[in-house]
């Protein structure tokens, strides 16, 4: 059931001063008003939220229970109208993208960089996730919008693709595949394998894509971030596979990943937005 948020308010600022008469210089309405205001509320609820003495109010059992969801919600909706306002008339406020880390690692510090160009006074929320997680949350609202991978998808998304990345082996410079230009996959068995968690979109895309073959990669170490896979990589524990923007620079010894058959598999990445 709906309430106003000026009935919200007011049971708030009732709860927190114990007084009608207070409460009502506090909402600039008169104490009739308030106390109609209040009456209404717990009508429309069928529960009592205060007790009434001559001297004081106190909150019910129930109303203890309401107070801090209402101050919640009223403080949610006060950043809400703040950020709109900021947005609109002074181009300020915040804006929350979820991101898978491999974007996150590669382009993203880029991309903003160039946001802030353009709009130097809005702030930047990024919540780095898995792409179940990054879809979630654009779908319940937590973020503006998200940039994940395709291959996790939803109807009540819309899904626009940025990027088309090949996957690629990074290794040590001494690591015997180092030495190749190519690589395909049934090479990488017998190696150990530094991957990031199974339910990562591009550690799904590639067990979903070498399913059928009669050979298996050996997932030896599992990490969360790729950036994680890298230091381990660095230190010659294993070698890791991921996708990769042509533009993307990195220390590490790294080349183009090509599975059996010379078809090249890719990572399609891109903004996700309700």
């Amino acid at each position: 059931m709906k309430h106003e948020l000026s009935s919200m308010k007011a049971f708030v600022i009732l709860a927190e001063s114990s007084s009608f008469n207070n409460a009502a210089k506090l909402l600039n309405i008169t104490q009739p008003a308030l106390t109609r205001r209040i009456k209404k509320m717990e009508e429309d609820l069928h529960i009592q939220l205060f007790e009434r003495t001559t001297r004081k109010v106190t909150l019910t059992k129930a109303g203890k229970r309401l107070l801090p969801e209402a101050r919640e919600l009223i403080k949610k909706f006060d950043e809400t109208l703040f950020n709109i306002r900021d947005m609109n008339a002074y181009h300020r406020g915040m804006v929350t993208l979820a991101c898978i880390p491999t974007a996150v690692f590669y382009f993203l510090p880029l991309a903003i960089g160039k946001f802030n160009e353009l709009y130097p006074n809005i702030k930047v929320r990024i919540l780095e996730q898995g792409t179940n997680n990054c879809m979630e949350s654009v779908l319940c609202n937590e973020s503006d919008f998200g940039i994940n991978m395709n291959n996790v998808t939803n109807s009540s998304i819309d899904f626009t693709p940025l990027v088309n990345e090949p996957f690629v082996l990074a290794c040590r410079r001494d690591h015997p595949l180092a030495k190749k230009q190519l690589v395909e996959w049934q090479e990488l068995v017998g190696y150990k394998m530094i991957g990031v968690r199974s339910s990562s979109g591009n550690r799904l895309l590639i067990e979903q894509q070498l399913a059928d073959k009669p050979w298996k990669l050996d997932w030896f170490y599992e990490v969360r971030h790729l950036s994680t896979s890298l230091g381990l990589v660095e230190a010659g524990l294993g070698i890791s596979g991921a996708s990769w923007p042509g533009n993307a620079s990195c220390a590490l010894f790294f080349d183009y990943w090509y599975p059996i058959g010379g078809t090249r598999y890719t990572s399609n990445i891109g903004n996700n937005s309700p």
